[in-house]
This record gives C-alpha cells, structure tokens and sequence, in this order.
C-alpha cells in the first residue's frame, strides 16, 4: 500500500471508507479508471477534515451513479447535466460527487460549456485553483499514485491560493465566490497573480454573469460550511453579497444568529451524522431582517424552486410542535428524549437549539446530543444479534432501539466528589488559673 492511500484510509472515517470502497468496487465492475480529486484530496493532504468525497471518472459516470444507486441504496441529491456529475448522498450520511473526467471551453465568459470526456490530468488542469487540482488514483495497478500536474502540494504547503489559469475566473464567474469561501475555511492568502486575475473580472463586472441557480447552489455550499458566518462577512466586504440579493448590505445582515447558528452545530460530537442540511437554516436567519418583498427577490434571485422555499419558510411552524413535546412533562426517561429526538428532523433540532427560550427544551437537546447519542453509538450489531433476532429486519431495528433504551435509562450519573473531612482543631488550653465553661451543643 502507498503512503498517500495508508494516509487517506486513516483520515477517512469508516462510513466513507466504505464509499470509497464501493465506488472503487463499481468502477471495477464497469472496467473505468477512478479518481479520488477535489476538496477531499485537499482537506487529506492539508490536514484538515474531508467533509464530502469528490470522484472523477474516465468513461461514462452516470452508468457509474446508476450502478452505485442500485447496489448502496445512495440517494440523488442534485445533478448537472452539462458536466454530467451528480451528488449522492450514501446510507450513513455519506455525500460524494460523481463526476467525468472532462475538458470544458467556453466561448464567452460565464456562457454554458463545452464539455467533452478527457484524461484526469486534462481534469485537472481545468479546474480552478491548484489545492483543488490534485487526484489519487484508486485502480489497479496504479493505486495510490498521486497525480498534481500544477503543483498544489507546495501552494498547500505554503498556504496559499492559486488560479490554474489565466482565465478562472472569466470562464466561471462562480469561481469568485468560491475562492472567498475557500480563503475564509482554510485561512490561505491568495497568490500575487490571482488577485490580479481576479481584480480584472472584478473590473469587468463577470460576477454579473453567474447564472440564478448558480447562486442558489453557492448558497448551499456556504450553510454547510464550518464558518458560514465569516464567509457572509467577507462576501459582504468584498460587495459580492448583494448578488443574491441587492437588500443585503449593512444592518439587513444577520451576523449575530448566523453565528449562533454555527455553534449550535459544533454541539453535534465529531464523526456523529444527523443528516443534517443547514441550507434552509441558513437561508432563514439570513432572510431574517429582510421585509416580505426583499425575500421574495431573493427567491427570484437565486432560482429557488417553490420546494426549496418552504423549507425555510417553514421551519419556525414546524419546530413549535417539536418545543411543545420537548417542553412536555411527560417526558421522564433519557430514551423517551433521545427516541422523541432521534425521530425529528435534525434541521429542527437545531433551530430551536438556536431561537428558543426554554431552557428545559435547551437541557434535553444539548443532553441528546453530547451524551445521549454517543451512548446509542457504543450499541454495537454484535450485542444486537445475541438477542437471537436476524440482521436486516425490522426486529433487529426494534431489538437495537430496546438496548439503547435500557443503556440510557440505567446509565449510572456522575457522583460529585465526597468532600475532604475538615480536620478538627486542637482545643485551646484554659487560662492558668481560670477554668473555661463548656459551651451548650446546638441541636
């Protein structure tokens, strides 16, 4: 095994361990050469967290996507047709894009592609700064290679941003929003050169260019960002902010609940997977100081569909019924909480770990998340078959729930500390000459 696949599979968490394992499996089965590339190649080579896994094929990658569906039971999340990618999302919470190898050419600046099937190092020099143009090879007899045809180990050793071309930013105007993203998550300057490339489309007004739904998708990528509240205050400095709608400026901003917002998130432990999508979340608290009409301008702006827009919309009436049971006195064991949580909607949980006033609500999520959930995850399948039932069955499902529950609900609470006895002083001697009364005991 090569260094970089030993260092990829200990980076890897086992539920995506398990994706790459699938995908290399499927590849296999339809003789194409797979790559893992992108931003997960970045996060493992920089050190950081791999939040979603990127896969880059030589040959026809929606027979790939169809193979995967069938035989993981992964779930479509959204698909470009032109660059014919789609994004999966797998059963544990796994999301991965997968995509073609491809070569694109744009005969005008922010116009629709020209795509057509190419090598992975074609790939590669086509995409749009060098930390994201690196690939691992995950075929026989090839695995582990690494392949950085422009160099992005060293600019991600030193920390820095770099265009792979000259025209980044002019074939995708896109590209301008996603390097402020990626400057704000990493906390990379930006190369000489880029900047300078990047102040020419600025000049040239191309961000004007960025499609509709384009906004929307961009928006997507920043709510499920670690930092979505630094990556709205540098957008808004660099007066790009207002591409999704012109009243987002100065005091419309919500900063404030944004921020709250990501560190509500940060309560879910590390490695622990809710499903959750903070899209609408974040949509809702950054509509939060615009009036009915800027929403829906906003809406118009980024090619909401109607679906899309009511989850946002809505998520404050939904999140009312869910209070309602978490304020309930009813609720008297560790399992009635965590079966009452682990049946809602995580997107729910959160907001209301974000905007409401109960503390009661507030203590029962919190002990969900950072006690309770753990707790079920020591529930291993090993212990759930030793009840005799079968894996894969309803049974096993209802076997798991009633172990969890007796974990929870017989686990032993934190004695505090028996404090040190106090030492008893010495008694002072009497005065020579004078006998001292014995004080009455207080009872």
């Amino acid at each position: 095994m090569s260094d970089y696949m030993f260092m990829l599979e200990n980076h890897l968490n086992p539920e995506q361990n398990r994706v790459v394992a699938e995908v290399r499996h499927a590849a296999a089965i339809h003789k194409m050469a797979v790559y893992l590339t992108g931003g997960a190649m970045r996060d493992m080579l920089g050190g950081f967290p791999i939040r979603d896994l990127d896969f880059a094929v030589e040959g026809d990658a929606v027979k790939l996507v169809k193979t995967l569906v069938k035989e993981t039971g992964a779930k479509s999340l959204s698909q470009d047709s032109v660059r014919r990618t789609e994004e999966l999302r797998f059963p544990g919470g796994v999301t991965a894009e997968i995509g073609m190898a491809r070569s694109e050419r744009y005969a005008r600046p922010g116009g629709k592609p020209h795509v057509s099937p190419a090598t992975i190092r074609e790939d590669l020099l086509n995409r749009d700064f060098t930390v994201n143009a690196i690939a691992l090879s995950l075929n026989e007899p090839s695995l582990g290679l690494l392949i950085d045809p422009t160099n992005g180990l060293a600019d991600l050793e030193h920390r820095e941003l770099r265009a792979v071309h000259s025209y980044v930013f002019f074939d995708d105007p896109l590209r301008i929003l996603r390097l402020e993203r990626f400057r704000v998550r990493l906390g990379f300057t930006v190369e000489e050169k880029t900047l300078q490339q990047l102040a020419n489309a600025r000049e040239a007004e191309v961000e004007k260019l960025i499609p509709s739904r384009k906004l929307y998708e961009e928006m997507r990528h920043i709510a499920n960002d670690p930092n979505p509240a630094g990556v709205v205050r540098a957008l808004d400095e660099a007066r790009l902010l207002t591409l999704f709608s012109p009243a987002l400026e100065g005091p419309k901003i919500n900063i404030a609940s944004l921020a709250r917002l990501e560190k509500a998130v940060q309560t879910i432990p590390f490695g622990v997977d809710l499903g959750l999508d903070c899209t609408g979340l974040f949509i809702y608290f950054l509509n939060e100081k615009l009036s009915s009409k800027e929403r829906t301008a906003l809406i118009r702006g980024t090619g909401m569909t109607a679906a899309e827009a009511r989850e946002w919309q809505q998520i404050d009436t939904r999140a009312k019924k869910l209070q309602k049971a978490l304020d309930s006195r009813k609720l008297q064991k560790p399992s009635e909480v965590y079966r009452l949580l682990a049946g809602a909607r995580p997107e729910e949980t959160i907001f209301l770990l974000v905007r409401s006033e109960s503390r009661l609500a507030h203590d029962r999520i919190k002990n969900y998340l950072q006690k309770y959930l753990p707790a079920a995850r020591e529930v291993t399948d090993q212990e759930v078959r030793a009840t005799g039932v079968k894996p894969d069955t309803p049974a096993f499902a209802k076997a798991r729930n009633a172990l969890i529950a007796e974990k929870l609900d017989t686990r032993k609470r934190k004695e505090p500390p028996a404090p040190e006895p106090t030492p008893t002083p010495a008694p002072e001697p009497a005065p020579r000459g004078r006998f001292r009364r014995a004080r009455a005991p207080a009872y």
